[in-house]
């Protein structure tokens, strides 16, 4: 259908509204205004300036001024500038950053209110004038744009239509800055170079306080985002030098600010130890898939038309016949032109089409760089470029997420193409966040490969940021500016720095005293110390980083069996933290508990009821180590007094202790079982059941069977399930038996009263050998001895099952439990602490979450911050075992973690132990003999105590020798000797600086002595021979050679 049918439909407007709302997008200021910059480096341009003038007249105090040497505009493309969405740069395989058409309306809107643009190309000059003060003050709806242009020679207007002119310079010179033609032409003599862009905005935007959002009064050679604070805030969200630093992943354009040059990065070349890992993945296809349809349309409009001209092709040929005439000739051939070139252009798009789908399957290539931040270690993240500009920085991922140390302080960079993730309009996000949200995945995937493969986790993570001088507790403390820490981040750094020519990077070698050196913004190629890069014709260095290999461990069947047994454990401390917190005032409560007691009543079968003492048993806690379960302890409470003593007589009946792990350590006599299995054959069934049933109802029996359990559990969190299985077992069978008389039960009691009976401990049975023992005592009507343990000092003599027995037993049970709950206490104050765990000889870091204390030990459980995939999260770790240690905040005068740990276990006090022989004289001698050794060897000078006196002080003296005060002049002499030293090597490194120094000035002297004789010899030879033509010192050598030559 032809444009014509259409003239007379109504077409959409833009409204002058639309200005502002246009310029919403940015909410970020600093992406307004590297919009502009955007523009001048897609112009190709080598050099844009930033800078402001004051104009007090104006809204703000000054205009804002963006001038670059690019390619310029001439009035035909200016014309595109107030085409909303027109660009020409839009193209798939465009390297170029802007492809909406929107970016400098937008911007400069965001920025002022209004801007003009002053730009040369050729031999033209034009300027464009977009104002919404002039819509506002004229009461316009529509936008009108002014777009005067000139003759670059004879500044004369290039118009045809003199009227229109007069009025756009008119409406420039009254609402712009610019009140004549001549202030006009000075703005256009601002562009120096052949072609290039100047645009100038004023009337800026303004805060709530009337003041303007640009701060360009506190650092004249900067612009900063006003009323933002300097610390706590990122440098590129507070600087505008600072984000233009890294605005571009590889910047090839000179960019200053207020006159003095920033200085930009190649952000990879900043880190330590930088790694490369290539990433391919196919799920980036939104991109792709909207080009194919686009291709996939403008092919079947290509088809459509070279359709109709092949038929017009046909009926004109049918139509003409064997006509020969000149102009039938000309029209036949005009049409089969036609035809053939709509043909060729259809097949092309049919091709693009198919190369396009073709691309749609294959999967999209990144490169992902990872580094560490040694310079300012809290700025770290992702930086997330696209074609080469910066869309997201400090994007945290994978285990930065958790908050701990793993991973901090690294930098990761990647530049994707428009095919892969295509950016918002405003280039401060991405159209499709799913698909952002992967790549951010599969860079936390390959973050924490980089982590590992730089081993520092490994080695210590406090380590390794002590050795670039981070001695400060607080991660967001700068480094130390000490002079040796200074060189040794500049040795592990290079640094790179741009030619101001040339525009080629060049990494400089480490020099000494190059550190901190400032370098001048017009540094040259030929400043370059390197002899190989030290012109600009050589060729740029390219950047050869290690490639690391993404290691993704498939979880075996072993590894998904123990992350469930973990998963089981954890559900299991969680019921473990519920039972001990469950308070039971009545039978209602009991049933509210998450364990089955059963009611039923007994059956008649020959075997004791044990229905009222039955629970189900407690889940399995992970076992002690061995040095932990055999290591016997002793009460505080307990006076020397009350410590028991070794019997030499036969071991009699132990007294059977309260339902806890504890277990009397000697065997029952066969006197005494004997009796007892007799008491037990006599006693009927019925009187016993009666007996039971007299002393409590069975829901009582319940309630006081479940307040033991739970003390049980609060006590014995560390026993084995076989152990556990095996007490209940033997507290089940103990309530069968027939209950001795209060007098016998007494008098065995004081008999026994400070006697323990050593027996080495019997071998473990099966459980099912266990159970066959029981039944057959039962069947024959004798209890079985419960299972012997080794003897603590916890055992109390077996409640007699009356009320007043079980009443004088509450006080002593109270007394021994008072303790235990203020060490309890005492170890919940270690959450929180910072510590590294070893999992598999890896030293992991993490923090104490729980703590969990009893009579033998203290465990830890801590939360990893970061842990390979197939290792579980958390871990219950023992306190003071070698498979911890802190991790103190480090400074100056502190220990390392290794120190510390073992400090802290030096100083730990060991509690004798009174239940084994005592040690013998010979041993103590020894020891003695040691520690007086010791001492000697390491004795400090000038201490207070002569070296002598070591000799002849007696046990007890040893005792009380201040080992404090004796280390701690120990190492201050030690630290004495280590500076004597440094201060020794300090001085010699001075020396032979200076030598050196002193050489290098000599050998330049000599070379200044060496070109001013060449340069004699060569005036002498053009004395002498006029003609001669000598350039080079290299031709001056060759022509003395032949000289001599010939003499010869």
């Amino acid at each position: 259908m032809a444009y014509s049918s259409y003239s007379n439909l109504s077409r959409a407007q833009l409204t002058f509204e639309y200005l502002h709302t246009n310029s919403t997008t940015h909410e970020f200021l600093f992406g307004a205004l590297a919009e502009l910059v955007d523009n001048s480096r897609d112009a190709n341009a080598t050099r844009i300036d930033i800078y402001t003038e004051k104009r007090p007249e104006l809204r703000g105090g000054f205009m804002l001024c963006f001038l670059d040497d690019g390619i310029g505009m001439d009035p035909i493309e200016a014309t595109h500038v107030i085409q909303f969405g027109k660009s020409n740069k839009r193209s798939p395989e465009s390297t170029q950053i802007g492809q909406y058409g929107n970016g400098l309306k937008s911007g400069s809107m965001r920025i002022g209110k209004d801007f003009i643009l002053f730009t040369k190309k050729d031999n033209t000059l034009t300027c464009l004038f977009l104002s919404r003060t002039f819509h506002e003050e004229e009461g316009l709806d529509e936008v009108i744009v002014p777009l005067p242009s000139w003759d670059l020679k004879t500044k004369e207007p290039l118009t045809s239509d003199p009227e229109k002119y007069a009025i756009e310079t008119e409406l420039i010179f009254k609402y712009s800055p610019f009140k004549n033609e001549h202030q006009l032409m000075d703005q256009f003599n601002k562009i120096e170079s052949s072609s290039g862009t100047l645009v100038v905005v004023y009337n800026l935007k303004l805060m709530d306080n009337g003041e303007p959002e640009l701060d360009v009064e506190s650092d004249h050679q900067d612009i900063l985002m006003a009323g933002t604070p300097a610390e706590g805030v990122k440098p590129e969200r507070r600087s505008f030098r600072a984000y233009t630093a890294v605005l571009y992943i590889d910047p090839r354009m000179r960019i200053f600010i207020q006159g003095h040059k920033v200085r930009t990065k190649r952000l990879s070349c900043c880190l330590y130890k930088p790694r490369v890992y290539k990433y391919s993945s196919t799920r980036f296809k939104t991109r792709a898939e909207q080009e194919v349809k686009k291709a996939d349309h403008l092919a079947k409009i290509a088809e459509e038309k070279a359709r109709e001209a092949e038929s017009k092709r046909v009926a004109m040929e049918a139509r003409l016949g064997n006509d020969l005439s000149k102009e039938s000739r000309a029209i036949l051939r005009k049409v089969q032109d036609s035809a053939m070139m709509l043909r060729r252009d259809a097949d092309i798009r049919k091709r693009n089409l198919e190369a396009k789908q073709k691309a749609l399957k294959e999967p999209k290539d990144l490169n992902f760089v990872f580094g560490v931040n040694i310079g300012q270690r809290e700025l770290d993240g992702m930086f997330v470029y696209n074609c080469s500009r910066l869309i997201k920085m400090y994007e945290k991922t994978g285990p930065q997420l958790e908050g701990g140390m793993a991973c901090g302080g690294v930098v990761g960079v990647v530049d994707v193409p428009y095919l892969v993730l295509e950016p918002t309009h405003n280039k401060q996000d991405f159209a499709d966040a799913k698909e952002y949200r992967h790549l951010l995945k599969a860079m936390g995937e390959h973050l924490a490969q980089y982590w590992k493969d730089t081993n520092i986790a490994q080695k210590g993570i406090v380590k390794f940021w002590d050795e670039f001088g981070y001695l400060s507790a607080s991660w967001s403390a700068p480094p130390s500016s000490e002079l040796r820490y200074k060189r040794r981040r500049a040795m592990e750094i290079p640094i790179t720095i741009q030619c101001d020519k040339c525009l080629k990077w060049r990494t400089l070698p480490f020099q000494m005293d190059a550190v901190d050196k400032r370098y001048p913004d017009s540094w040259v190629c030929l400043m370059n110390p390197d002899g190989t890069q030290d012109r600009c014709d050589a060729p740029e260095q390219k950047q050869n980083f290690p490639v690391g290999v993404l290691k993704k461990d498939k979880p075996t069947a072993e590894d998904k069996q123990k992350e469930l047994a973990d998963k089981i454990k954890q559900q299991q401390e969680k019921l473990e933290a519920l039972q001990k917190t469950s308070t039971i005032k009545s039978a209602a409560d009991i049933k509210k508990l998450p364990l089955e007691v059963s009611m039923k009543p007994s059956e008649t079968s020959g075997q004791t009821t044990r229905s009222s003492e039955r629970t189900v048993s407690r889940p399995r806690s992970p076992p002690l180590p061995a040095h932990l379960k055999n290591a016997p302890s002793v009460p505080p409470s307990r006076t020397a007094s009350q410590r028991p003593t070794r019997a030499s007589a036969a071991p009699p009946t132990p007294p059977k202790s309260e339902p806890s792990r504890t277990r009397a350590a000697a065997k029952t006599p066969p006197a005494a079982t004997k009796s007892t299995a007799k008491a037990s054959a006599k006693t009927p069934l019925s009187s016993r059941s009666s007996r039971a049933s007299t002393k409590a109802s069975p829901v009582k029996l319940a309630a006081a069977g479940q307040r033991k359990r739970i003390i049980e559990q609060e006590e014995s969190e560390e026993e084995e399930e076989g152990e556990e299985e095996e007490e209940e077992e033997d507290s089940e069978e103990e309530i069968e038996e027939e209950p001795q008389t209060k007098k016998s039960k007494m008098a065995t009691a004081a008999s026994n009263r400070g006697k323990v009976v050593e027996k080495a401990p019997p071998p473990k049975r099966g459980k099912l050998d266990e159970d066959k023992t029981h039944t057959q005592a039962e069947k024959k009507g004798i209890s079985t001895p419960a299972r012997q343990q080794p003897p603590t000092p916890a055992s109390v003599p077996k409640a007699v099952p009356t009320q007043q027995q079980g009443a004088k037993e509450k006080v002593p049970e109270k007394m021994q439990q008072k303790e235990p709950e203020n060490d309890t206490k005492n170890a919940q104050k270690d959450k929180g602490l910072l510590v590294e765990v070893r999992v598999n000889k890896e030293w992991f870091t993490g923090k104490v979450i729980a703590v969990e204390a009893n009579k033998q030990s203290i465990r830890w459980k801590v939360k990893f911050d970061y842990v390979p995939r197939a290792t579980p999260k958390d871990r219950w770790v023992f306190k003071g075992s070698d498979e911890v240690r802190l991790m103190r905040p480090p400074s100056p005068n502190s220990q390392t973690p290794d120190t510390q740990q073992e400090t802290e276990k030096g100083s730990a006090p060991m509690e004798p132990d009174t239940t084994q022989p005592g040690t013998s004289r010979e041993v103590t001698d020894s020891l003695v003999a040691m520690l007086r050794t010791m001492l000697r060897y390491f004795f400090p000078p000038a201490f207070r105590i002569p070296k002598d006196d070591v000799n002849s002080m007696t046990a007890e003296e040893l005792m009380a020798f201040p080992l404090k005060e004796y280390f701690q002049q120990y190492e201050s002499g030690l630290q004495s000797l280590c500076n004597s030293y440094q201060s020794r090597a300090d001085a010699r490194a001075k020396a032979v600086e200076e030598k050196n120094n002193n050489t290098e000035l000599k050998l330049k002297e000599a070379d200044e002595k060496l070109q001013k004789l060449r340069t004699n010899i060569v005036a002498l030879l053009q004395k002498v021979q006029e003609d001669i033509d000598i350039n080079t010192d290299d031709e001056l050598d060759a022509y003395i050679e032949d000289l001599l030559t010939k003499g010869d």
